[in-house]
């Protein structure tokens, strides 16, 4: 009993007096502060919110307004969405210029290129090659012709067509000498006569010598009834002089072909007995064996006769490649010899024609032939050769 009466006279003590050192009279105090300060702590906070509001809204006010492509909010410098619109705006109605690459900028204006590639033409006729001299090799043809010639060799030698085609122009009274029609074949004229033609008069013209490496789906005529592209188109306008080609290549025959309005050299080098060589490189539809390239060296016989071909070689790497080397210019004589033997000609080319080849001569260019040239072909099929007049080349 006197213990408890102790004991309580001792905590109004500590009450009175301000408390004590004692442990649990510490933890006491501590708890009471940490709710203290809690409570203040959360006062504070709410009261933050405010603060920051009116902060904001004081920057806001005193920066300039500066409003973005959206409109919605302003910030210091103009968005990455604004300068594509800002750039285009510049360079509206300018042209389009490379950057350093060579490659048109993104923003650069189409508008005018494709106008120009549509008003654009492109010819039919062929590119004079590289390899081609600077002008024709031109040579006066009076000097080789006799005082008195036949018609229609004259009319060949005009380069107006070739003597079979002058003899029909005679037979349908179509040739005039002199103002007087003339309709007997084999009839001869002085070079001073005055010769007419459908109207047009006919005058010999320096012979001039091209070679057209012929592409596909080009026609080996002067004129075509439908329209389509021909061996004259492709060197329209190169001479100013009429050229007509030596012979003809299939429609879908590539490969070389000479044009010329010398009429005795296009005549003998198409006549069989001057045994002018050809080379054509055959791409067949299956590949060929030895046995098939055999019965091509020994010969084939044909609805219009045998034909034995001078060289017949396949191709090393390639089986279904062939060179065919003939001194025969018949028609389709190589396709039949092909489909002879089961097979089906691809790609056609002649490769090589009279000495000539195309190691200089792009499909579907042309050039002039070289003096040296000319005189070779000329000698081939036993003509003199010819003194070019440097004047005139």
């Amino acid at each position: 009993m006197g213990k408890k009466r102790q004991d309580q006279n001792n905590k109004s003590d500590r009450e009175e007096f301000g408390g004590t050192n004692w442990p649990w009279d510490k933890k006491k105090k501590g708890s009471q502060k940490s709710s203290e300060s809690g409570k203040k702590n959360r006062n504070e906070e709410s009261s933050k919110p405010e603060k920051r509001k009116q902060g904001s809204e004081s920057r806001e006010s005193s920066r300039p307004a500066n409003k973005s492509r959206s409109g919605e909010r302003g910030s210091g410098r103009p968005s990455v969405k604004s300068r594509p619109e800002k750039r285009d705006t510049e360079r509206s109605g300018s042209k389009s210029r490379p950057d350093r690459r060579g490659k048109p900028e993104p923003f650069a204006d189409y508008s005018s290129r494709e106008s120009k590639n549509k008003s654009r033409s492109y010819p039919k006729r062929a590119r004079k090659s590289d390899s081609s001299p600077g002008t024709a090799n031109k040579a006066s043809q009076e000097p080789y012709l006799k005082e008195t010639i036949r018609l229609n060799k004259y009319i060949a030698h005009a380069g107006l067509c070739s003597r079979r085609e002058a003899d029909e122009y005679i037979e349908q009274g179509k040739v005039k000498v002199n103002g007087k029609v003339i309709t007997e074949l084999g009839t001869k004229i002085k070079q001073t006569d005055d010769v007419v033609v459908e109207k047009q008069k006919v005058t010999l013209e320096p012979f001039v010598y091209l070679l057209l490496n012929k592409g596909k789906d080009t026609i080996s005529t002067t004129d075509d009834e439908k329209d389509r592209n021909t061996v004259i188109d492709a060197v329209e306008d190169a001479t100013g002089n009429r050229v007509y080609p030596v012979g003809r290549l299939d429609r879908n025959t590539m490969g070389l072909l000479i044009l010329t309005n010398d009429g005795d050299l296009a005549h003998r080098l198409m006549h069989p007995s001057y045994k002018v060589k050809k080379t054509y490189e055959v791409n067949a539809n299956r590949p060929l064996t030895e046995e098939e390239v055999g019965k091509l060296r020994d010969g084939v016989e044909l609805e219009d006769g045998p034909i034995v071909p001078h060289q017949v070689k396949r191709h090393p790497m390639d089986p279904a490649v062939i060179t065919i080397s003939v001194f025969e210019g018949r028609n389709h004589l190589i396709r039949r010899m092909i489909s002879f033997i089961g097979a089906d000609v691809s790609k056609l080319k002649r490769v090589q024609y009279a000495g000539l080849t195309d190691n200089d001569l792009r499909v579907g260019r042309w050039r002039y032939l070289k003096q040296k040239e000319i005189n070779d072909l000329r000698t081939l099929v036993k003509l003199d050769t010819l003194d070019f007049n440097k004047e005139e080349s």
